[in-house]
């Protein structure tokens, strides 16, 4: 463990929500949320995340037509065994036949055991749009399922898959993620089929399951390539969705028929399936 460890402290004007979104894809040590503040720590410096998060503010400008403030604060601070302190702070989670879990708790026999270090990378169950992902999966997912993940971020969802029989293939923009991924899949083992740094357009398949947990404006700009990546009949996971947009998400995806949308605090997830064309 080194010496020192470096904080940083994001605090926007407004839009917080889809920020924090933003980070959770892109960054792995886990994020503190206090009062209207994100805070964000890491044994090695963050330039290239603050910069990332600078360009998407941008980005929201641009999409909102309005100005949007965004504090940042870098310190470097003496490492206390922050790791230690937020491994303490997590639990296991319950979700349907799924129990999961880092690796300093045991398994369940009777569950499910998905095993996945949430101070080592995103997605530990916890969120309400993993958590809601994860509740639709255990209700759809079939033996033998082609099943595609954009987005992966830690893979937790395409491993909740892959135990229920499934194959799924996973795509994410950051290189970073996918590599993660694919040492979680080995603390599972469970197998995956193709790998890719990408988004869905790049897929070679048709799937019986996409799955999409990213943002709400991803989720608008990419809905032609999640649509096309869908066999007839399959069905469509869209979350990472702040309730106020969740209708502009569904102008996009007006030709499928709409299954169940589930709204958890201020996040929503939702099922679709796509229309057999005739």
């Amino acid at each position: 463990m080194k010496k020192y460890y470096y904080e940083v402290t994001i605090i926007p004007s407004s839009h917080k929500d889809e920020i924090e979104s933003f980070l959770m894809d892109r960054f792995y040590n886990g994020i503190e949320e206090k009062d209207n503040a994100l805070i964000l720590r890491s044994e090695e410096p963050l330039t290239e995340i603050i910069e990332k998060t600078k360009e998407y503010t941008k980005i929201l400008e641009e999409i909102f037509g309005q100005k949007i403030d965004v504090e940042i604060r870098e310190e470097k601070k003496e490492n206390r065994d922050w790791i230690e302190s937020y491994k303490k702070s997590i639990t296991p989670v319950n979700v349907g036949e799924f129990y999961i879990h880092p690796t300093w708790y045991e398994g369940k026999k009777d569950k499910i055991d998905i095993i996945i270090d949430p101070a080592l990378a995103f997605g530990s169950g916890h969120h309400p749009s993993t958590l809601n992902c994860l509740k639709l999966l255990d209700e759809i997912v079939k033996k033998g399922d082609r099943v595609l993940d954009v987005g992966c971020g830690s893979g937790i969802l395409s491993i909740a898959a892959a135990k229920k029989g499934a194959l799924p293939d996973i795509c994410d923009t950051d290189e970073i993620a996918i590599k993660e991924a694919k040492k979680n899949f080995r603390l599972n083992q469970v197998e995956f089929g193709d790998a890719w740094v990408g988004s869905a357009g790049a897929a070679k398949e048709k799937y019986d399951i996409v799955i999409a947990n990213i943002v709400a404006d991803i989720l608008i700009y990419i809905s032609k390539d999640l649509k096309k990546a869908l066999k007839d009949d399959g069905f469509l996971i869209l979350s990472g969705i702040v309730e106020k947009y969740k209708d502009k998400v569904l102008e996009k995806y007006l030709d499928m028929q709409t299954i169940k949308i589930i709204k958890d605090e201020e996040w929503v997830t939702i099922l679709l399936k796509k229309v057999k064309e005739r």
